[in-house]
C-alpha cells in the first residue's frame, strides 16, 4: 500500500495567507486554552486583520456567540481583531427558536437541560420549561457534564432512561473533549455518542456539519469564489467539516491532538507522520503548523 503523501509543514501561518480571502478559524486549542490565548495568538490575530482577511471564529462551544465573545475579551481578546464569531450554541438556540423542520417542531417545550449553570443563556428569548427528571414529552438540551471532574459513567442512568422515553436530544457541541488549562474534560459529543448508541435520537449542531460552514461564509458577507482556509486542531470537527465543505483544511498540531502524536507545544511536527495519522482519521490537510503563530 502507497504511503499517503507527506503534509506541507509551516512555522506559521503567514506563509500560507496570500492564497485565501477568508479564515474559519477554531478557538480551544489553537487561539487559547480555555484561560488565557497562547503565546502570539494576538499578534498572529492582528496580522491576519492587517492584511485585510475576514476571520470568523468557529467553535462547538454551546453558548450563544455574544457569550463566546465576552469570554474572548476577558482573556485580552480584543473585538476589533477579527471579523465575527459563530458558535455551535447559537446554532442550536436558533433552531430552537425558529422550529424550521418536523423534527424540531416535535420537541414540544418541556425540556431537561444536561450541563453547567454557565450554559442557561441558551435558554434566553425561548419559551422552553426546564425540568430536572426525563418525562416522556420532553426533550434534551446536552450542552456538556454538569461538572468537569464527572465522567460518562455518571450519565449512565439519566441517559438509559431517556433513551427508554425515547426523548429527543439536542447536542449544542458535537466536541468529545476539551483541554482546559492542561486537564482532559468530556464534552457534550461524548454524552450524546453515547446517547445514540443506546438508541436515542440525536441532532447536533456546530462543526463538522455543512450548514455551520453556509452560516460563515455569510457572516463574511463573500460570494461563492472566495478563497476560504479553516484552521483547527480537531481530525473529527475541524478538519472533517473543512473537507466536507470543500474548503482548505490547515492543522495545528498542538491541540487536542499533540499529546497523541507526541509533540510538544511549538514542536515542528513530521509531515509523513502526520498524513499516516490524517488518513488514519479519514480527513485530508492542506497544511500543517506547530501553533497558532504568524
Amino acid at each position: 500500500m502507497t504511503a499517503p503523501t507527506p503534509v506541507p509543514v509551516f512555522p506559521g501561518i503567514g506563509a500560507l495567507m496570500d492564497r485565501y480571502d477568508g479564515v474559519i478559524l477554531d478557538l480551544w486549542g489553537v487561539v487559547h486554552d480555555g484561560h488565557e490565548p497562547y503565546p502570539g495568538a494576538t499578534e498572529t490575530l492582528a496580522r491576519l486583520r492587517d492584511s485585510g482577511k475576514a476571520v470568523v471564529m468557529l467553535s462547538n462551544a454551546p453558548r450563544r456567540s455574544s457569550g463566546v465573545i465576552d469570554a474572548m475579551t476577558a482573556m485580552g481578546i480584543n473585538r476589533a481583531l477579527y471579523t465575527d464569531v459563530l458558535s455551535s450554541g447559537e446554532l442550536a438556540w436558533r433552531a430552537l427558536r425558529d422550529r424550521p423542520d418536523a423534527w424540531l417542531r416535535a420537541l414540544g417545550d418541556r425540556c431537561l437541560h444536561i450541563g453547567p449553570e454557565r450554559d442557561l443563556g441558551l435558554f434566553d428569548g425561548l419559551e422552553l420549561t426546564r425540568i430536572d427528571a426525563p418525562a416522556f414529552d420532553a426533550f434534551i438540551l446536552n450542552t456538556g457534564p454538569w461538572r468537569d471532574e464527572e465522567t460518562l459513567a455518571d450519565y449512565e442512568d439519566i441517559l438509559a432512561a431517556s433513551a427508554e422515553l425515547g426523548l429527543r436530544m439536542i447536542c449544542a457541541n458535537p466536541d468529545m473533549e476539551v483541554i482546559r488549562g492542561g486537564r482532559r474534560i468530556i464534552c457534550a459529543g461524548t454524552l450524546a455518542a453515547h446517547y445514540a448508541e443506546l438508541g436515542g435520537d440525536v441532532r447536533s449542531f456546530g462543526k463538522p456539519y455543512p450548514e455551520t460552514y453556509e452560516a460563515c461564509l455569510a457572516l463574511m458577507a463573500m460570494g461563492d469564489g472566495a478563497r476560504l482556509v479553516a484552521i483547527g486542531d480537531s481530525f473529527a470537527t475541524d478538519m472533517r467539516g473543512a473537507n466536507a465543505a470543500g474548503i482548505a483544511a490547515v492543522f495545528v498540531t498542538s491541540g487536542i491532538h499533540g499529546a497523541g502524536l507526541g509533540l510538544a507545544y511549538g514542536e515542528v511536527p513530521d509531515g509523513a507522520r502526520l498524513a499516516a495519522a490524517a488518513a488514519a482519521a479519514g480527513v485530508r490537510l492542506s497544511a500543517a503548523v506547530p501553533a497558532f503563530h504568524w
